[in-house]
Protein backbone atom coordinates (compact mmCIF):
# COMPACT_ATOMS: atom_id res chain seq x y z
CA UNK A 1 0.00 0.00 0.00
CA UNK A 2 2.90 2.06 1.00
CA UNK A 3 4.33 1.67 -2.72
CA UNK A 4 1.74 2.36 -4.24
CA UNK A 5 0.83 5.89 -2.53
CA UNK A 6 4.46 6.68 -3.45
CA UNK A 7 3.65 5.47 -7.15
CA UNK A 8 0.44 7.57 -7.23
CA UNK A 9 2.22 10.97 -5.85
CA UNK A 10 5.28 10.59 -8.14
CA UNK A 11 2.62 10.18 -11.28
CA UNK A 12 0.97 13.26 -9.68
CA UNK A 13 4.15 15.30 -9.64
CA UNK A 14 5.48 14.11 -13.61
CA UNK A 15 1.31 14.97 -14.47
CA UNK A 16 2.35 18.77 -13.03
CA UNK A 17 6.17 19.05 -14.73
CA UNK A 18 4.75 18.22 -18.56
CA UNK A 19 2.77 21.26 -20.46
CA UNK A 20 -0.76 22.24 -20.03
CA UNK A 21 -2.07 19.57 -23.16
CA UNK A 22 -5.40 22.28 -23.14
CA UNK A 23 -2.60 25.28 -24.18
CA UNK A 24 -2.64 26.40 -27.90
CA UNK A 25 0.27 24.18 -30.21
CA UNK A 26 2.03 27.69 -30.41
CA UNK A 27 1.91 28.55 -26.93
CA UNK A 28 3.38 24.77 -25.79
CA UNK A 29 6.17 24.96 -28.43
CA UNK A 30 7.17 28.32 -27.51
CA UNK A 31 7.38 27.65 -23.62
CA UNK A 32 9.17 24.28 -24.41
CA UNK A 33 12.07 26.25 -26.35
CA UNK A 34 12.58 28.83 -23.92
CA UNK A 35 12.64 26.13 -21.14
CA UNK A 36 14.85 24.05 -23.42
CA UNK A 37 17.29 26.66 -24.52
CA UNK A 38 16.92 28.91 -21.08
CA UNK A 39 20.36 28.57 -19.69
CA UNK A 40 22.04 28.56 -22.38
CA UNK A 41 20.24 31.42 -23.72
CA UNK A 42 20.63 33.60 -20.55
CA UNK A 43 24.84 32.60 -20.60
CA UNK A 44 24.97 34.04 -24.10
CA UNK A 45 22.59 37.64 -22.81
CA UNK A 46 24.75 38.06 -19.65
CA UNK A 47 27.87 36.62 -21.70
CA UNK A 48 27.15 40.34 -23.82
CA UNK A 49 26.53 42.29 -21.13
CA UNK A 50 29.61 43.97 -20.59
CA UNK A 51 29.38 45.05 -24.13
CA UNK A 52 26.36 47.09 -23.75
CA UNK A 53 27.24 48.61 -20.57
CA UNK A 54 29.60 51.79 -20.54
CA UNK A 55 31.00 50.18 -16.75
CA UNK A 56 32.52 46.98 -16.09
CA UNK A 57 31.80 47.78 -12.98
CA UNK A 58 28.36 48.02 -13.34
CA UNK A 59 27.86 44.88 -16.00
CA UNK A 60 29.60 42.69 -12.58
CA UNK A 61 27.16 44.35 -9.74
CA UNK A 62 24.41 43.53 -12.33
CA UNK A 63 25.78 39.77 -12.64
CA UNK A 64 26.17 38.97 -9.00
CA UNK A 65 22.77 41.16 -7.62
CA UNK A 66 20.94 38.69 -10.82
CA UNK A 67 21.81 35.49 -9.08
CA UNK A 68 21.52 36.58 -5.88
CA UNK A 69 17.65 37.36 -7.23
CA UNK A 70 17.16 34.27 -9.19
CA UNK A 71 18.11 32.59 -5.56
CA UNK A 72 15.58 34.83 -3.97
CA UNK A 73 13.06 33.47 -6.85
CA UNK A 74 13.18 29.89 -6.48
CA UNK A 75 11.60 30.62 -3.13
CA UNK A 76 9.48 33.62 -3.79
CA UNK A 77 8.45 33.06 -7.82
CA UNK A 78 8.21 29.05 -7.33
CA UNK A 79 7.41 28.50 -3.86
CA UNK A 80 5.40 31.35 -3.26
CA UNK A 81 6.78 32.41 -0.19
CA UNK A 82 7.55 35.58 0.58
CA UNK A 83 11.07 36.49 2.63
CA UNK A 84 12.27 39.36 3.73
CA UNK A 85 15.07 38.31 5.44
CA UNK A 86 17.59 36.74 2.83
CA UNK A 87 20.28 39.78 3.28
CA UNK A 88 21.51 37.15 6.15
CA UNK A 89 22.73 34.37 3.57
CA UNK A 90 23.97 37.10 1.03
CA UNK A 91 25.60 39.25 3.77
CA UNK A 92 26.91 36.05 5.86
CA UNK A 93 28.21 34.57 2.91
CA UNK A 94 30.14 37.66 1.85
CA UNK A 95 31.34 37.74 5.31
CA UNK A 96 32.62 34.37 5.64
CA UNK A 97 34.48 34.41 2.26
CA UNK A 98 36.21 37.59 3.43
CA UNK A 99 37.02 36.64 7.12
CA UNK A 100 38.19 33.33 5.48
CA UNK A 101 40.23 34.94 3.08
CA UNK A 102 41.64 37.38 5.27
CA UNK A 103 41.92 35.89 8.53
CA UNK A 104 42.25 31.94 8.13
CA UNK A 105 44.51 33.07 4.53
CA UNK A 106 42.25 30.23 2.59
CA UNK A 107 42.46 30.53 -0.84
CA UNK A 108 39.74 32.11 -2.66
CA UNK A 109 37.81 28.97 -4.03
CA UNK A 110 38.30 27.28 -0.58
CA UNK A 111 36.67 30.90 0.60
CA UNK A 112 33.85 30.79 -1.39
CA UNK A 113 32.90 27.27 -0.70
CA UNK A 114 33.48 28.21 3.28
CA UNK A 115 30.62 30.94 1.77
CA UNK A 116 28.21 29.06 0.43
CA UNK A 117 28.41 26.22 3.25
CA UNK A 118 27.90 29.01 6.01
CA UNK A 119 24.80 30.74 3.69
CA UNK A 120 23.53 27.16 3.61
CA UNK A 121 23.75 26.17 7.16
CA UNK A 122 21.97 29.83 8.27
CA UNK A 123 19.12 28.81 6.28
CA UNK A 124 18.39 25.41 7.31
CA UNK A 125 18.40 27.05 10.70
CA UNK A 126 16.09 30.18 10.13
CA UNK A 127 13.93 27.86 7.58
CA UNK A 128 13.24 25.50 10.30
CA UNK A 129 11.70 27.91 12.88
CA UNK A 130 10.21 30.48 9.70
CA UNK A 131 8.20 27.49 8.05
CA UNK A 132 5.85 26.86 10.65
CA UNK A 133 4.44 30.00 10.06
CA UNK A 134 2.09 31.25 6.74
CA UNK A 135 1.59 34.54 4.80
CA UNK A 136 2.76 37.48 6.24
CA UNK A 137 3.84 35.84 9.68
CA UNK A 138 6.39 34.13 7.27
CA UNK A 139 7.59 37.43 6.11
CA UNK A 140 7.87 39.13 9.55
CA UNK A 141 9.57 35.97 11.08
CA UNK A 142 12.29 36.09 8.04
CA UNK A 143 12.90 39.66 8.70
CA UNK A 144 13.39 39.70 12.38
CA UNK A 145 15.81 36.50 12.35
CA UNK A 146 17.83 38.43 9.37
CA UNK A 147 18.40 41.72 11.36
CA UNK A 148 19.10 39.67 14.31
CA UNK A 149 21.99 38.32 11.69
CA UNK A 150 22.84 41.63 11.04
CA UNK A 151 23.16 43.26 14.92
CA UNK A 152 25.09 40.07 15.59
CA UNK A 153 27.82 41.31 12.90
CA UNK A 154 27.58 44.52 13.99
CA UNK A 155 28.51 43.68 17.73
CA UNK A 156 31.40 40.95 17.07
CA UNK A 157 32.96 44.02 15.44
CA UNK A 158 36.68 41.94 15.99
CA UNK A 159 35.70 39.42 13.09
CA UNK A 160 33.78 41.41 11.10
CA UNK A 161 35.15 45.28 11.76
CA UNK A 162 31.70 46.61 12.50
CA UNK A 163 30.03 49.45 11.10
CA UNK A 164 33.39 49.90 8.94
CA UNK A 165 33.19 46.48 7.35
CA UNK A 166 35.40 43.28 6.55
CA UNK A 167 38.61 44.63 5.04
CA UNK A 168 42.37 43.34 4.24
CA UNK A 169 41.45 40.80 1.54
CA UNK A 170 42.00 40.96 -2.38
CA UNK A 171 42.03 38.77 -4.65
CA UNK A 172 44.42 40.62 -7.54
CA UNK A 173 45.40 37.16 -9.65
CA UNK A 174 43.64 33.89 -10.04
CA UNK A 175 46.48 31.08 -10.88
CA UNK A 176 45.16 28.38 -13.04
CA UNK A 177 47.59 25.62 -14.63
CA UNK A 178 49.56 27.59 -17.35
CA UNK A 179 47.18 30.94 -17.31
CA UNK A 180 47.41 33.46 -14.61
CA UNK A 181 44.41 36.42 -14.73
CA UNK A 182 44.40 39.21 -13.66
CA UNK A 183 41.07 39.60 -11.50
CA UNK A 184 41.90 43.35 -11.02
CA UNK A 185 40.59 43.71 -14.60
CA UNK A 186 36.92 44.52 -14.61
CA UNK A 187 36.41 42.26 -18.21
CA UNK A 188 38.34 39.64 -16.94
CA UNK A 189 36.58 39.78 -13.19
CA UNK A 190 33.01 39.89 -14.94
CA UNK A 191 33.64 36.37 -17.30
CA UNK A 192 35.21 34.81 -14.00
CA UNK A 193 32.68 35.29 -12.26
CA UNK A 194 30.37 34.26 -15.20
CA UNK A 195 31.46 31.08 -14.75
CA UNK A 196 30.23 30.52 -11.37
CA UNK A 197 27.31 31.94 -12.07
CA UNK A 198 26.55 29.83 -15.54
CA UNK A 199 27.36 26.93 -13.33
CA UNK A 200 24.69 28.10 -11.01
CA UNK A 201 21.99 28.74 -13.92
CA UNK A 202 22.62 24.81 -15.11
CA UNK A 203 22.10 23.65 -11.44
CA UNK A 204 18.78 25.82 -10.79
CA UNK A 205 17.57 24.84 -14.03
CA UNK A 206 18.07 21.55 -13.11
CA UNK A 207 15.84 21.93 -9.89
CA UNK A 208 13.05 23.57 -11.61
CA UNK A 209 13.28 20.64 -14.49
CA UNK A 210 12.85 18.12 -11.68
CA UNK A 211 10.04 16.84 -9.51
CA UNK A 212 11.06 18.48 -7.15
CA UNK A 213 10.68 21.56 -9.28
CA UNK A 214 7.04 20.52 -10.11
CA UNK A 215 6.25 20.13 -6.63
CA UNK A 216 7.36 23.24 -5.20
CA UNK A 217 5.20 24.91 -8.10
CA UNK A 218 2.38 22.95 -6.81
CA UNK A 219 2.96 24.16 -3.40
CA UNK A 220 2.61 27.57 -4.52
CA UNK A 221 -0.86 27.41 -6.78
CA UNK A 222 -2.34 25.50 -3.51
CA UNK A 223 -0.75 24.64 -0.86
CA UNK A 224 -4.18 22.22 0.70
CA UNK A 225 -4.44 21.04 -2.56
CA UNK A 226 -0.62 19.64 -2.83
CA UNK A 227 -1.04 18.55 0.94
CA UNK A 228 -4.15 16.80 0.06
CA UNK A 229 -2.15 14.41 -2.65
CA UNK A 230 0.14 13.20 -0.07
CA UNK A 231 3.23 15.73 -0.66
CA UNK A 232 5.36 16.59 2.80
CA UNK A 233 4.95 20.15 2.18
CA UNK A 234 6.80 21.56 5.35
CA UNK A 235 10.07 19.66 3.94
CA UNK A 236 9.75 21.08 0.81
CA UNK A 237 9.30 24.28 1.57
CA UNK A 238 12.30 23.63 3.98
CA UNK A 239 14.25 22.61 1.01
CA UNK A 240 13.31 25.10 -1.13
CA UNK A 241 14.07 27.55 1.29
CA UNK A 242 17.68 26.29 1.71
CA UNK A 243 18.42 26.02 -2.08
CA UNK A 244 17.37 29.37 -2.24
CA UNK A 245 19.95 30.39 0.42
CA UNK A 246 22.97 28.65 -1.18
CA UNK A 247 21.95 30.45 -4.60
CA UNK A 248 22.33 33.75 -2.54
CA UNK A 249 25.32 32.52 -0.59
CA UNK A 250 27.24 31.88 -3.62
CA UNK A 251 25.84 35.65 -4.73
CA UNK A 252 27.40 36.67 -1.45
CA UNK A 253 30.83 35.16 -2.06
CA UNK A 254 31.28 36.31 -5.62
CA UNK A 255 29.99 39.71 -4.17
CA UNK A 256 33.09 39.99 -1.30
CA UNK A 257 35.40 38.98 -3.96
CA UNK A 258 34.27 41.42 -6.50
CA UNK A 259 34.10 44.80 -3.37
CA UNK A 260 37.10 43.25 -1.86
CA UNK A 261 35.37 44.62 0.98
CA UNK A 262 32.29 43.74 2.70
CA UNK A 263 30.36 46.41 4.20
CA UNK A 264 28.01 45.85 6.87
CA UNK A 265 24.59 46.97 4.52
CA UNK A 266 24.66 43.82 2.75
CA UNK A 267 23.01 42.45 5.76
CA UNK A 268 20.58 45.20 5.69
CA UNK A 269 17.02 45.64 5.35
CA UNK A 270 17.67 47.02 1.98
CA UNK A 271 19.56 44.20 0.70
CA UNK A 272 16.34 41.98 1.38
CA UNK A 273 14.14 44.81 -0.63
CA UNK A 274 17.03 44.56 -2.83
CA UNK A 275 16.05 41.33 -4.41
CA UNK A 276 12.21 41.68 -3.62
CA UNK A 277 12.02 44.51 -6.14
CA UNK A 278 14.23 43.07 -8.75
CA UNK A 279 12.27 39.86 -8.49
CA UNK A 280 9.11 42.31 -9.17
CA UNK A 281 10.86 44.27 -11.77
CA UNK A 282 11.56 41.28 -13.68
CA UNK A 283 9.04 39.16 -13.28
CA UNK A 284 8.98 36.60 -10.21
CA UNK A 285 8.58 32.85 -11.64
CA UNK A 286 10.63 33.29 -14.46
CA UNK A 287 14.34 31.94 -15.64
CA UNK A 288 15.24 35.17 -16.70
CA UNK A 289 13.37 37.35 -15.27
CA UNK A 290 15.69 38.03 -12.00
CA UNK A 291 18.58 39.61 -13.99
CA UNK A 292 16.59 41.52 -16.33
CA UNK A 293 15.18 43.18 -13.04
CA UNK A 294 18.77 43.41 -12.04
CA UNK A 295 19.74 45.25 -15.23
CA UNK A 296 17.10 47.59 -15.00
CA UNK A 297 17.03 48.12 -11.38
CA UNK A 298 20.99 48.84 -11.42
CA UNK A 299 20.97 50.95 -14.85
CA UNK A 300 18.03 53.35 -13.34
CA UNK A 301 20.01 53.77 -10.41
CA UNK A 302 22.73 54.12 -11.86
CA UNK A 303 21.97 57.05 -14.60
CA UNK A 304 19.31 58.53 -11.82
CA UNK A 305 21.99 59.53 -9.77
CA UNK A 306 23.79 61.47 -12.13
CA UNK A 307 21.13 63.30 -12.74
CA UNK A 308 19.41 64.01 -9.16
CA UNK A 309 20.08 63.43 -5.32
CA UNK A 310 16.84 62.37 -4.95
CA UNK A 311 16.79 59.23 -7.46
CA UNK A 312 15.24 56.93 -5.26
CA UNK A 313 12.01 59.13 -5.32
CA UNK A 314 12.22 58.30 -9.38
CA UNK A 315 13.00 54.73 -8.82
CA UNK A 316 10.20 53.92 -6.56
CA UNK A 317 7.44 55.83 -9.11
CA UNK A 318 9.11 53.37 -11.98
CA UNK A 319 8.60 50.23 -9.80
CA UNK A 320 5.19 51.30 -8.79
CA UNK A 321 4.11 51.76 -12.60
CA UNK A 322 6.03 48.74 -13.59
CA UNK A 323 3.58 47.12 -10.42
CA UNK A 324 0.41 48.51 -11.80
CA UNK A 325 0.92 48.26 -15.13
CA UNK A 326 3.70 45.22 -15.81
CA UNK A 327 2.32 42.29 -12.95
CA UNK A 328 3.94 39.64 -14.45
CA UNK A 329 7.22 42.21 -14.58
CA UNK A 330 9.06 42.89 -17.86
CA UNK A 331 10.22 39.62 -18.76
CA UNK A 332 7.26 37.72 -17.57
CA UNK A 333 5.35 40.23 -19.80
CA UNK A 334 7.17 39.80 -22.69
CA UNK A 335 7.82 36.01 -22.49
CA UNK A 336 4.12 35.69 -21.88
CA UNK A 337 3.04 37.24 -25.07
CA UNK A 338 5.79 35.88 -27.39
CA UNK A 339 4.42 32.31 -26.27
CA UNK A 340 0.91 33.17 -26.89
CA UNK A 341 0.90 34.22 -30.77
Amino acid sequence: MARMDKVDRLAKIDRLARPDPRAPPLKRLGAGVLDRWRVPMTIALLAILPLALPSKALAVTVLVQGLYAAGFNLLFGYTGLLSFGHAAFFGASAYATGIAMGTFGLNWLAAILVGVVVAGALAAVIGVLAIRTRGIYFAMVTLALAQLVYYVALQASDWTGGENGFRGFTLSVIALPGLKLDFLNPLVKYYVLLVFVGLALWLLSRVLASPFGAAIEAIRENETRARACGFNVDLLKLMSFMLSGLFCGLAGSLYALHLSIVPLGVLGIDTSGLAVMMVLLGGAGTFLGPFVGAFVFLVLEDVLTLWTPHWQLFLGAVFMLCVLYLPKGIWGTLSRGRTTR
